[in-house]
């Protein structure tokens, strides 16, 4: 594996208390990352904004473009500080949105990433799609397909992909391997139809894991952790 595009839930960055970001849960990522960096993969990364925003909460208040664009500077924030601590960890990174914020990140385009891919650097792909009513899902298999990623690593607080909530039924089964068709069949939840549509028509695949579990980001980009296969065929 050379190359891989890590979706991180900003939920999972959170720890237990599920808002905001914890510091160690993102440095024992960094630590993680940079394993895999100094092994010679190459690592994209976008990450989610629900640990500060999420639009479904507050469509009765916000006008659905407005929570998406809120949604897509919760992703940036989280980049950036992210960004901070990979540093802190040794990594160099560079931060890319689909849309100019100042001096804060780099106006995305391939060229650009490709570049700093090839220089060892992590790149962050923040702001989604840059608009609306198209998810971070969308924009990790987006970003996926554009880096040229051998595959989607979906790092969760749930260990892979289940016929039903484990949170709620005792007798939830987690699948080892499932199609991309079963999954939105099963309406499973994993990635939006969008998302699923993409991951279906270019072939690419992805692995559902917990970040939580112990060395999980390194052990799935050796293809070594436990979680869910989802194929594209």
């Amino acid at each position: 594996m050379d190359r891989v595009l890590l979706k991180l839930s900003g939920e999972a960055l959170a720890g237990s208390a599920k808002k905001g970001l914890d510091n160690e849960t993102v440095r024992k990522v960094a630590r993680q990352v940079k394993e895999i960096t100094d092994a010679g993969i190459r690592v994209g990364i976008v990450i989610g904004g629900g640990n500060f925003w999420r639009g479904d909460e507050h469509e009765a208040e916000i006008e659905r473009t407005k929570g998406d664009q809120i949604g897509m500077l919760a992703t940036v924030m989280n980049c950036i500080y992210v960004s901070e601590v990979f540093r802190g960890e040794g990594i160099g990174t560079e931060i890319c949105t689909p849309f100019a914020i100042g001096a804060f990140t780099h106006l995305y385009s391939k060229d650009f990433a490709m570049k700093a891919l090839s220089e060892g650097k992590v790149v962050f792909f923040a702001g989604g799609t840059g608009h609306p009513y198209f998810s971070t899902d969308t924009a990790t298999v987006l970003r996926a397909l554009e880096i040229e990623a051998d595959t989607i690593l979906m790092a969760k607080s749930i260990d892979g992909v289940y016929d039903k909530d484990p949170a709620k039924y005792a007798d939830a089964k987690r699948f080892d391997r499932i199609t991309i068709d079963e999954v939105v069949k099963k309406e499973l939840g994993v990635i939006d139809a969008a998302a699923a549509v993409m991951v279906k028509e270019n072939h690419m695949p992805l692995f559902v894991f917990d970040l939580n579990a112990e060395n999980a980001i390194a052990m799935a980009a050796k293809g070594l952790a436990v979680g869910t296969e989802v194929v594209p065929d």
